[in-house]
């Protein structure tokens, strides 16, 4: 009698009429289930109850909650309705300089009078170090997976973003004048190829070029980095219409240009290049953005806290410009979390085109997402949460009394959120900060070193007063 009703269980099995079971369903390392999955994906597609499930580094499947039977993870995470979606990607920052934040910020002409002259005193490879470590686990712990970073000694910064398990974008800087790093110009791209081919190929650290700006640089040197960034395929990030300043030395060395126009005439402007700030552009410099295909990368809290202007990002996102948002660095925006820039991003570009209805929360979400994924030419790995991505994703808490209730994730994301909400990060397929705690470094050893780095700051800046020229 037994052996027939295993005979049975087996034919019927065979015809597939019993259950879907365990032992059937398909390995995967990591399933999140029960999310208010926003994929960021081209369609916008959101799921109320979603499933992401991850496999080594990559999104296997994402779908409703049918799709936590047909896998086994070897790690569940039940977010019990939160909000489920991309990293988020900073498209610019100066990581290291959190040991300087909150010095001098309301000196006029701050870059030349204070940040310039206090770098030459303070900037070394353990300061580079420290601060790029602290900057690291604030972004981090406010759901930043992949960041773009120009300063000096990037290969400090490489070793932390290594440790961390972060993602990044890292240019080395080269500058006409002596520097810590580069006694010039040429020693700094001489520096750069170095780090370049360093990190060419590791996993998640991509190396670049950093040209502080057009009218920091000579001619001559923006067009060798052009050409050498076209020949190793590696970006070149740049500070460019940034200042009046800049605009003032453009147009005396290139016959009343533009800084755009001037980096497009001298064949610096292309598909390798991303744009920080680009607050000084005029229409005509919009189409010869698009048509290079460079990235922008949009400071709102930096440009506006400078009373520099505010970049016409929301015409450069509605034509279709790679544009992404960026926090600029921890001197000038202070906070390096993208989250924190939501809120501005919406509301100052609602004021200055006097329209309520303009920049709606899902456009502030996408340029944190997938456009700053395209502006770093990175949208066929990061950006959205697709089948065949890289599992880079962040869990937002919407239990939090400042995010309840969230009758649109959206709106709530951009109007109400902020970066102690993020609960989850994850890069790579790896958890690195699980319910706040960073799980990878040791966040009290961090961030007691970078206080104790402020007694050089302070004995060099506050005690003498020497910076401020």
């Amino acid at each position: 009698m037994k052996l027939k009703r295993s005979l049975l269980a087996v034919a019927i099995a065979a015809a597939g009429l019993l259950p879907f079971t365990a032992s059937a369903a398909q390995k995967a390392d990591l399933m999140i289930t029960d999310a208010t999955l926003l994929t960021m994906d081209e369609a916008k597609t959101t799921y109320e109850k979603g499933t992401v499930v991850v496999k080594g580094n990559k999104i296997i499947a994402v779908g409703d909650e049918s799709l936590a039977k047909e896998y086994q993870a070897t790690t569940v995470l039940d977010v019990d309705g939160d909000i489920v979606m991309p990293g988020l990607i900073n498209s610019h920052t100066h990581v290291s300089m959190t040991v300087f934040r909150s010095l001098a910020d309301d000196v006029p002409d701050r870059l030349h009078r204070y940040i310039f002259p206090l770098e030459k005193k303070l900037v070394s490879r353990d300061m580079v170090r420290i601060g790029a470590n602290l900057g690291n686990v604030e972004m981090v712990k406010g759901g930043v997976t992949t960041y773009a970073d120009m300063y000096y000694f990037e290969d400090e910064v490489a070793k932390t973003v290594d440790q961390i398990g972060m993602r990044a974008v890292l240019g080395e800087t080269v500058i006409k004048f002596p520097v810590a790093d580069a006694a010039n110009a040429e020693e700094g791209i001489k520096y750069a190829l170095n780090f370049i081919e360093e990190y060419k190929d590791h996993p998640r650290i991509t190396p670049a070029f950093a040209p502080h700006a057009p009218y920091t640089n000579t001619t001559e040197i923006l067009q060798k980095i052009a050409k050498l960034s076209l020949e190793l395929d590696v970006p070149v990030m740049i500070h460019l219409a940034e200042s009046h300043r800049e605009e003032e030395k453009i147009a005396k060395r290139a016959d009343g240009m533009s800084p755009v126009e001037y980096m497009d005439s001298i064949g610096a402007l292309n598909k390798n290049l991303v744009g920080a700030h680009m607050i000084l552009v005029d229409d005509k410099d919009i189409e010869l953005v698009k048509k290079s295909d460079m990235g922008v990368a949009h400071n709102m809290s930096a440009n506006i806290k400078s009373a520099k202007g505010v970049s016409p990002a929301l015409k450069m996102y509605d034509e279709d410009v790679r544009i992404g948002l960026g926090t600029d660095g921890p001197m000038s925006g202070n906070t390096l979390s993208t989250i924190d820039e939501f809120n501005q991003v919406a509301k100052v570009h609602k004021l200055v085109n006097q329209d309520r209805a303009a920049m709606p929360p899902i456009k502030v979400i996408d340029m944190a997402t997938m456009g700053a994924a395209k502006a770093l030419h990175m949208e066929d790995k990061i950006g959205s949460l697709e089948t065949g991505k890289l599992a880079d994703i962040i869990v937002i808490d919407t239990k939090a009394p400042n995010m309840v209730p969230v009758y649109n994730p959206y709106s709530a994301l951009v109007y109400s959120a902020n970066s102690g909400n993020v609960r989850h990060t994850i890069v790579d397929g790896n958890i690195i900060m699980k319910d706040r705690n960073v799980l990878t470094v040791n966040e009290d050893k961090i961030r007691q070193e970078a206080l104790e780095f402020t007694k050089v700051v302070r004995e060099t800046v506050i005690e003498s007063g020497e910076v401020v020229q």
